[in-house]
């Protein structure tokens, strides 16, 4: 028995007060099963868009398109955060990339908007920082 399941059993043991091999197979299956409806390549996309927030300018880009509340113009969002203009594409396409803004070419200016998924996350760490 590796160490993890040694430990599982023991745990098993102070919770059923008494731990049969059994048990440990069972509770095995039931965390193969667990660990399989996370799905790898669920967690895989999960964790693009969370990196894509992990970065003050990206962060700050996608609030300020959330609290724009309509779409904005690169100079504009250039004037929000004080970055290179190849910093600041290179942040506006990590967004459009994790699907957290859509950006199109208007004329001769390209304008980005803040998607769903960016308005639903930025108002849940808004909501869950206290001040």
């Amino acid at each position: 028995m590796d160490q993890g399941t040694d430990r599982l059993q023991r745990y098993l043991d102070d919770e059923l007060e008494e731990c049969r091999s059994e048990d440990v197979e069972a509770r095995l299956d039931e965390l193969g099963r667990l660990e399989a409806a996370l799905g790898t390549a669920q967690v895989h996309a999960e964790l693009d868009v969370c990196s894509a927030l992990a970065n003050e300018t990206r962060y700050t880009l996608a609030r300020a398109l959330v609290a724009a509340g309509e779409e904005l113009c690169v100079c504009e969002l250039h004037a929000v955060v004080d970055v290179s203009e190849s910093g600041l594409s290179h942040a506006l396409s990590k967004l459009v990339d994790a699907g957290l803004a859509e950006g199109w070419k208007e004329g001769r200016w390209k304008k980005y908007r803040a998607t769903n998924r960016a308005v639903a996350l930025v108002t849940v760490l808004e909501g869950s920082v206290g001040e």
